[in-house]
């Protein structure tokens, strides 16, 4: 099975202790990702510098660094707004029951994606991919995302990616030890760095040697053209979706 990369959570005050170690093991395997940027970061959970301390790996310029990212072969997607959670819904991928986006109108949702487009602008950073914090948005979310100039959503369940209400979906990983067993197909693995220990580095360059995933770029997944999705294609995976945050609320 073709594998990509996404990293989420990428900011200018992240772990970037973290971030390198993770960058050296997919510059040794070759795997150019899916950067998700958060435009303005409010989140203070995803806050990792210490104030009185300066790491002298952090890049002067983060926004230049980011083109540099993408001088390699990287790909960027705008990752929300603020990465604030607003609402305590799941919308239409409810893997969470918590979002920046389900739930709040479909103005304020257009506002916030035009000022977040607008941030990524001004830097230099065009992208018509959009990651939704926290996996969660509703339908206004699609159609503000159409009217903000963004085509491309990196998320949904399945083999293939596809397109519903004139959005492009590349879906991520149900269970990895499944993804593993298929021989065809594609799909999306996610990490956040910012949570990556040395001992997970260790795990995850055991998947990168796996002889059937066969990983690729996120460029090579985005040339791979979207099939149309059905009625029952989207109830099953808003039920897998949901069955997934159940299991994890029981653990």
């Amino acid at each position: 099975m073709k594998i990509a990369v996404r990293l989420d959570d990428i900011t200018p005050d992240m772990d970037w202790e973290r971030f390198f170690k993770f960058k050296a093991l997919l510059d040794r395997y070759q795997v150019k990702p899916l950067i998700g940027v958060v435009p303005d970061n409010r989140d203070e959970n995803l806050v990792k510098i210490k104030q009185d301390k300066v790491e002298k790996e952090i890049p002067e310029d983060f926004w230049k660094y980011v083109k540099h990212l993408q001088g390699e072969g990287w790909v960027v997607a705008m990752h929300g707004y603020q990465h604030v959670y607003s609402t305590k819904k799941g919308g239409i991928f409810p893997l969470n029951n918590f979002s920046e986006f389900a739930g709040i109108s479909f103005e304020r949702q257009k506002e916030m994606l035009t000022e977040g487009k607008k941030v990524l602008t001004q830097k230099g950073i065009e992208t018509d991919i959009f990651m939704a914090p926290a996996h969660s948005y509703d339908k206004k979310t699609l159609k503000a995302l159409k009217e903000t100039g963004f085509n491309i959503l990196t998320d949904g369940f399945g083999d293939l990616p596809y397109e519903w209400k004139e959005m492009k979906f590349y879906p991520i990983s149900f269970q990895l030890s499944r993804v593993f067993k298929k021989k065809n197909g594609y799909s999306t693995m996610v990490v956040h760095t910012d949570t990556v220990s040395d001992e997970d580095l260790e795990r995850y360059e055991s998947y990168f040697m796996k002889p059937n995933a066969d990983w690729i770029s996120y460029k090579e997944y985005l040339m791979q053209e979207p099939v149309k999705c059905s009625f029952f294609g989207r109830g099953k995976e808003f039920f897998m979706a949901k069955g997934k945050h159940l299991l994890m609320k029981l653990r």
